[in-house]
């Protein structure tokens, strides 16, 4: 069936129920960036595969909102749906909630399903909509009803993380949320994420793909952990030694029935913006709730010394198999018929040969001249291209090893450029440096660092749509928060202790895609009278290729930074390499 079969299906129930307007979301009930099969509406009933995307459906219209990363990718994978697209940032694009309220009358229905969206994007909502006369019912489940053919929630058994890579054993982090949560008069915390309950436990999973988590959900109080889990994902020795340690195991499904009894007067601390609209309806009225940043959030993106100490060796495992990689393509591109997709598996095939890799930590985006305009391209069978010896190759990559995660963007000359070509790459160069090289003082934002990665760009007239850094988990998610450097203002410092990637890039349609992505550890530089100031440590070690760049638009900063960088890439990869490559990476990492 089509998305427009999947759509009429979805009117048939909206009509019969009552329902003017149903919105669908990305998300699981973990509100989880990448969700599972099993709850993958929004790209069953749109056909849009996007990480990203709202869906609004009316009786007679129907929209998605997403950012600049798939404007190309839903303009095509939108076509004959009936879905009318709206670039969610751009000038005059009204959001999905001033939209409804300008289609729908006084009176009108909108529905949601409520595991689906956060508490804090439910109230928005409902204050929007309050305002035209327009009532939300959170608690309507059509998917339940029209969904053939969804897959089940995934079975695999879950697996210990050693402390010898998370540096914190499961009792020590138990103890310093418990720690938190008196200093918050709490007595009971509510966990949904599912990165932040692996996180906590030193467990990980197999359920989503690219990324090592579990379903479950976790409730701490101060004197007992409860774990909501399918029984047989736990093997027996791990089941013996969470209740050695007071970890007591419930059933998944019966985690709302357990909020349902949860103590008349306990205080119960939440984080709004990853708690989903139902659980917290499901909570006692009478119950007090205490709301604010998620405790694990904070903690889990303050890496300790074992998890930085193990990220550098991942790092250079990737380094490895990436200059592995860089090596084979330079000498094949033109002599081989080498595409996006084969390359991709290439490029693995050198991953996989390192110790304790576990997979790709994201779809690798593998785009090659045109298609590297698609901010987040997916080469499929249709559309993937043979690498010809000119333009650039986009290659946006990572590994998930259980010393850490990875993510790094290079945008590879396959032989001839334009001047066009050459001027971009140096232009998101600068910016890449600018951002690398900077101090700043404590309590600096991610909105204020982010103009340092733009303004070469911006001095001639160009820009990208995408935030320039986003927080990455220890063997986790790719992408994690609080942190994050992009032009709108969350509030959180870019503290010490964080990894954030640093990836600029600049994007025509129909010609060419550049982004330069490596991930910068924030680390402390000098405390003058004027209080502490902090510095970025880059941790990435791969060759940034100077066939691109145009030496003339750099200053003499800025080749000293490339300098000591590729020295500092050659030291640290040369001696794990054969004499060929070795020698290759000799050559392109020389001094400018």
């Amino acid at each position: 069936m089509s998305a427009a079969d999947h759509i009429f299906k979805l009117r048939l129930r909206m009509a019969t129920m009552g329902v003017d307007a149903y919105v669908v979301t990305s998300a699981d009930p973990h509100l989880s960036e990448y969700p599972a099969s099993h709850w993958k509406f929004r790209e069953w009933l749109s056909g849009f595969t996007g990480s990203a995307g709202t869906v609004v459906i009316l009786a007679e219209e129907a929209g998605l909102w997403t950012d600049s990363r798939y404007f190309l990718q839903a303009e095509e994978q939108l076509q004959d749906s009936g879905i009318k697209l709206f670039k969610s940032g751009e000038p005059g694009v009204p959001d999905y909630k001033e939209w409804i309220s300008e289609n729908l009358n006084a009176g009108s229905v909108v529905a949601i399903d409520g595991k689906t969206v956060s508490l804090a994007e439910q109230r928005e909502m409902k204050e929007a909509f309050k305002k035209n006369d327009i009532r939300l019912d959170y608690k309507v489940f059509l998917q339940d009803e029209i969904w053939e053919g969804r897959e089940a929630i995934p079975e695999d058994a879950i697996f210990e993380l050693p402390v010898e890579y998370t540096g914190l054993s499961r009792k020590e982090k138990i103890e310093q949320v418990r720690a938190e949560m008196k200093k918050k008069h709490c007595t009971h915390y509510v966990v949904s994420a599912l990165d932040e309950v692996a996180w906590l436990l030193n467990l990980r999973g197999q359920d989503v793909k690219y990324n090592p988590i579990f379903h479950s959900y976790l409730v701490i109080s101060q004197n007992q952990v409860s774990l909501f889990i399918d029984p047989h994902k736990v093997t027996s020795s791990i089941g013996k030694q969470l209740a050695n340690e007071d970890i007591k195991i419930f059933l998944y499904v019966d985690f709302y029935n357990f909020l349902k009894d949860m103590p008349p007067l306990a205080k119960v601390y939440l984080d709004p913006q990853k708690t989903n609209t139902i659980i917290y309806n499901t909570l006692p009225s009478q119950s007090e709730k205490a709301e604010g940043l998620s405790i694990i959030t904070r903690l889990k993106a303050i890496k300790n010394d074992t998890e930085i100490a193990n990220f550098k060796k991942a790092m250079k495992k990737d380094g490895v198999a990436m200059v592995k990689f860089l090596y084979w393509l330079d000498r094949s591109v033109g002599n081989a018929d080498i595409t996006e997709l084969s390359a991709t598996a290439k490029l693995r095939s050198f991953r996989a040969q390192q110790e304790n890799f576990k997979g790709d930590s994201f779809n690798t985006i593998s785009g090659y001249a045109s298609n590297g305009a698609i901010v987040h391209y997916a080469a499929s069978s249709e559309s993937d291209r043979k690498l010809e010896p000119k333009s650039f190759l986009l290659l946006d990559s990572g590994g998930q090893y259980l010393e850490g995660t990875t993510d790094i963007t290079r945008t590879i000359p396959l032989g001839t450029l334009t001047d066009e070509e050459k001027t971009d790459f140096t232009l998101v160069l600068k910016g890449h440096i600018a951002l690398a090289k900077a101090y700043f003082p404590k309590g600096t934002r991610g909105v204020q660092l982010d103009i340092l990665a733009r303004q070469a760009l911006w001095n001639y007239g160009l820009n990208y749509g995408h935030g320039t850094g986003h927080g990455i988990g220890h063997f986790l998610c790719v992408h994690e928060g609080p942190q994050s450097i992009r032009p709108q203002d969350n509030g959180i410092a870019v503290d010490a202790g964080m990894i954030t990637s640093n990836e600029p890039g600049v994007y025509r349609k129909d010609k060419h895609g550049i982004r330069i992505e490596n991930l910068i550890l924030t680390t402390r530089d000098k405390e003058t009278e004027f209080g502490e100031f902090l510095k970025f440590e880059t941790l990435t070690l791969c060759p940034i290729d100077q066939r691109a760049i145009k030496a003339e638009l750099l200053t003499n900063e800025e080749k000293q930074w490339i300098n000591q960088y590729h020295q500092e890439v050659f030291d640290a990869l040369s001696a794990a390499l054969d004499a060929e490559e070795g020698a290759w990476l000799k050559e392109i990492t020389k001094a400018l």
